[in-house]
């Protein structure tokens, strides 16, 4: 399978390989997609019950109708808010379950579907908790991967909302002078982190150890504690017998999308 033909399969879950990016207009928006979800608590609500909440109910207190669209477009982008797609149903079933994890559980979902956010996961990731990362060098580091795509005000812009994603999710701390912090993984954003590496193909031990996992900043035991957190409260199943590990997601994929697995496979 070509990597074309495989982004096109992982678009069914609700990943996204477009060109684009929300964070060249806006941060992942974490304050509006938590009053968001708080308004619409039908968790198997529709996408459009998501654009009346924005565009009719004014849930996110908006003042233009123009601005409402915008930001429904711009949530759309990043989160999907689309149940028929596993990555929003995971992302609200986490959601509700474990509030503590929200930020990092809204990033991974960030990272599956915004490709400049994704872009510069290296970058901060490779950074020493405690180390100072400039925007500067973050512009750098997009005009190096994307060479001549922005003007200099984008790439400032793009910049600080991606700094300020990272800052919202934990990874970062800070205003002007960003510093490296260590987020803090919890049951469910390691269980959404394990989920997109299964949907991405991977298995076995191999979950563990994916960029999705990465983002988790925790080690590896650490990461397989939570997980049998999250196994023991009915999330995920975790079973493991020496050095194998199986990982299902019996409330999460549909027999269809279970179909599609096996065609990727």
């Amino acid at each position: 399978m070509t990597k074309l033909d495989k982004n096109k399969h992982l678009e069914r879950f609700g990943f996204s390989y477009e060109r684009g990016g929300v964070h060249t207009a806006r941060t992942m928006m974490l304050v509006e997609l938590r009053a968001l979800l708080s308004f619409v608590d039908n968790t198997d609500a529709p996408k459009s019950e998501y654009l009346d909440a924005i565009q009719t109910a004014n849930c996110l207190g908006k003042r233009s109708g123009k601005t409402r669209v915008l930001t429904f477009r711009h949530l759309a982008d990043l989160y999907s808010l689309d149940p028929k797609l596993p990555l929003f149903r995971a992302l609200r079933f986490f959601w509700q379950r474990d509030v503590d994890g929200q930020p990092l559980i809204a990033a991974i979902s960030a990272y599956a579907r915004d490709p400049l956010f994704r872009i510069t996961a290296p970058f901060i990731l490779n950074f020493h908790e405690g180390a100072t990362i400039s925007r500067i060098a973050l512009e750098e580091f997009i005009e190096h991967q994307e060479p001549g795509r922005f003007s200099k005000a984008t790439l400032k812009s793009t910049a600080q909302n991606i700094n300020s994603s990272w800052t919202q999710s934990g990874h970062l701390s800070g205003r002007a002078r960003k510093i490296r912090e260590r987020t803090i993984a919890t049951p469910g954003s390691v269980s959404l982190a394990l989920l997109m590496g299964y949907l991405s193909g991977l298995r076995g031990e191999s979950l563990f150890n994916s960029d999705f996992t990465r983002l988790l900043d925790c080690s590896f035991d650490k990461t397989i504690e939570l997980a049998e957190d999250a196994s023991r409260r009915g999330w995920i199943s975790l079973k493991r017998v020496g050095q194998v590990i199986e990982v299902l997601f019996p409330n999460l994929i549909t027999i269809q999308e279970m179909e599609w697995l096996r065609e990727q496979n």
